[in-house]
């Protein structure tokens, strides 16, 4: 309580404390200028000038310190803006005084070498008892307050973002943290000081490191670092029996800044991330920037993301649409909070429901469309087809429909690796959705894009957060199969990949993102089970139960029509396509939706194989009866 009333009082007297400090620092630079230049031996009549110009340098410094805002601002913090503005406020201050020097004065009896080394002694003492302020608190005031059994914390990474962790962690003492070294495998920072701690070596000597500097806990400070880094460093944290956690990667950093509040625990999208992805800032704004944007589906794991991406380009407004209503009440509240000047309208509605479709498109006139609503889960659109057939297809023929007859500048289609040669009813009727708008592209001024990628992780019904409970009840964790593979991306770059590809496309092309190598699933549950703590096959056990209706062994992005050109994103190529005949698909799509409306399983499954053929020809008995589902 009393430190707290100290703190109190410091802060409301300030000004008690920096206008005599000012006012010091002024006299004694400009009596210093004197003395330098007459060799500590200043003349009497010289004497009489100083104290004569004394009151007008002291009056203009002030004024010019005040006006500029030098006597505001914490010391205790002060960055390179801080200086930068000391310099500012020094040099229009000694400029003003030097006019008033040469045409009011007349320079009697004031040495002009005195004029330029005053404004460089007051500039170099105010800056200087700013940064002695900041070092003292630092690395003297702050140890008096940590317990002697605090954590003794190891920064790996001493980049720009360890070293914001360092600052905050060493300016705090509430944190009851001690810094005790950093880790950097950078040869030129080897035993180099970083705000006085030491780069002790590097990842491979992790071990060794935590045992010599006595640390407890690891915080891996390292936002570019890819999944085979991050997973090294988490091994060697393993042998050296440390808890550890990282800093997101810069996708996951919506505004840039880095705390200790976002620190967290290391994650299996941490493990499995690639390089990061280097957006076309100006290409994605120049279609995003002040325009109003419309995201279905913006309540899911992938709309929501989308959102928050398309909110950093400061669109005019951001039209959230999604058919469940407690997650669009968060959404909103959390871009509100990240975005408060952002215009955010939330809808709820569904993507089926064309009167709705069109009264929101008459109400906010929409310009660019990302389409992300649809119904992912492979085994329980199989046993509901008809369902699957109306979310997935009709709903995206209503809003591209809805996109075509206003005017929509871009519509963005979110499809899928199991669009390509289909076995599952979720896969063909994304298969189908991406037929649908190549054929609008043909026939409209809006630019439809359909961009197609694999597994997210952390997605609404990815295998992690089934893992997960299946971990925490003790398991065992369940896979399909020893074999399975499948593409993953993280949401970020899922979704950041989306927004470039929708600047780029000119209309019905299929862009293909780079997935990196497939992931075995078994894999990935053995690594989420080291990540909680367990060993796999021994405190937690892998049961395998065999693929599901409609699953694949692997995943494809591309079919063999199909032809793939580079584009200027690394990370991005495009497909050349292959669309189908127009009398044909609007006859074959109009069976479908009218099957799927009076939900007949067998009738819609017929109308799919005519669309998609490779369906037909894939999917292991289509029409057989455990797979038309309860509802006939």
């Amino acid at each position: 309580m009393i430190f707290r009333k100290s703190k109190q009082f410091a802060y409301d007297n300030r000004l008690l404390i920096i206008v005599p400090l000012q006012i010091f620092i002024i006299v004694a630079a400009f009596l210093f200028s004197f003395l330098i230049r007459f060799d500590l031996a200043v003349p009497t009549s010289f004497w009489l000038a100083l104290f004569k110009t004394l009151p007008i340098l002291l009056l203009i410094k002030m004024i010019t310190f005040w006006k500029i805002g030098l006597f505001k601002g914490w010391w205790r913090y002060v960055s390179m803006p801080d200086l930068i503005l000391v310099f500012k406020g020094n040099l229009i201050a000694s400029i003003a005084f030097i006019i008033y020097a040469v045409f009011v004065h007349r320079l009697e009896m004031i040495p002009r070498s005195v004029l330029l080394l005053d404004g460089v002694f007051c500039f170099l003492m105010m800056g200087g008892v700013r940064f002695a302020t900041r070092a003292l608190r630092e690395n003297y005031l702050p140890t008096s307050f940590r317990r002697k059994d605090g954590k003794r914390m190891l920064i790996v990474g001493a980049g720009d973002a360890g070293q914001a962790i360092a600052r905050e962690m060493r300016s705090n003492p509430a944190l009851d943290m001690t810094l005790v070294g950093f880790v950097d495998d950078a040869a030129q920072k080897k035993n180099c000081l970083f705000q006085g701690i030491k780069v002790l070596g590097g990842v491979a000597e992790l071990p060794a490191l935590c045992v010599s500097a006595k640390a407890t806990e690891v915080i891996i400070a390292a936002p570019s670092a890819n999944g085979k880094q991050v997973r090294f460093i988490v091994e060697k944290c393993r042998e050296a029996k440390v808890n550890f956690k990282i800093l997101p990667g810069v996708g996951e950093m919506i505004d840039g800044r880095v705390s200790l509040q976002q620190v967290r625990d290391v994650s299996l999208e941490d493990l499995l991330g690639r390089d990061p992805i280097n957006l076309d800032d100006k290409q994605i704004s120049d279609y995003l920037r002040d325009k109003r944007v419309l995201v279905t589906g913006a309540a899911g794991s992938i709309g929501s993301e989308i959102c928050r991406q398309v909110a950093r380009f400061h669109p005019e407004s951001l039209i959230l649409f999604d058919h469940a209503e407690t997650p669009v009440f968060h959404t909103e509240n959390e871009l509100r909070h990240i975005f408060p000047e952002m215009k955010l309208v939330p809808v709820v509605g569904d993507v089926k429901n064309v009167e709705r479709i069109t009264a929101v498109f008459n109400a906010y006139h929409p310009e660019v469309v990302f389409h992300a609503a649809a119904y992912k889960h492979v085994p329980l659109m199989e046993v509901n087809p008809s369902e699957a057939v109306n979310n997935n297809i009709g709903g995206t023929q209503v809003v591209a429909n809805a996109a075509v007859a206003h005017s929509v500048d871009t519509f963005v289609l979110i499809s899928t690796d199991k669009a390509v040669r289909p076995t599952s009813i979720m896969g063909t009727t994304k298969r189908v959705a991406e037929l649908y708008v190549q054929f609008l592209a043909e026939e409209s001024s809006t630019r439809f894009v359909t961009t197609r990628f694999g597994n997210v992780l952390g997605s609404n019904g990815s295998v992690i957060p089934t893992f997960v409970s299946q971990i925490k009840s003790g398991g065992p964790v369940t896979v399909t199969h020893p074999e399975v593979t499948r593409f993953f991306m993280t949401i970020p770059e899922a979704t950041q990949l989306v927004l470039q590809a929708g600047s780029m496309g000119k209309g019905g092309e299929i862009f293909l993102f780079d997935m990196g190598l497939p992931v075995k699933i078994a894999d990935l549950a053995e690594e989420l089970i080291r990540l909680s703590g367990f060993k796999p096959h021994e405190d937690i056990e892998i049961e395998f139960t065999g693929l599901r209706p409609g699953e694949k062994l692997y995943e494809e992005l591309l079919l063999d029509v199909e032809g793939v050109l580079p584009t200027h994103h690394k990370k991005i190529c495009v497909a050349t396509g292959s669309g189908c005949e127009s009398v044909t698909f609007r006859r074959d799509l109009s069976r479908l939706l009218a099957a799927a409306s009076r939900i007949d399983q067998v009738a819609v499954r017929a109308a799919l194989c005519l669309i998609v053929p490779e369906y037909c020809a894939l999917s292991p008995n289509p029409s057989s009866d455990d797979q038309i589902g309860v509802l006939r």
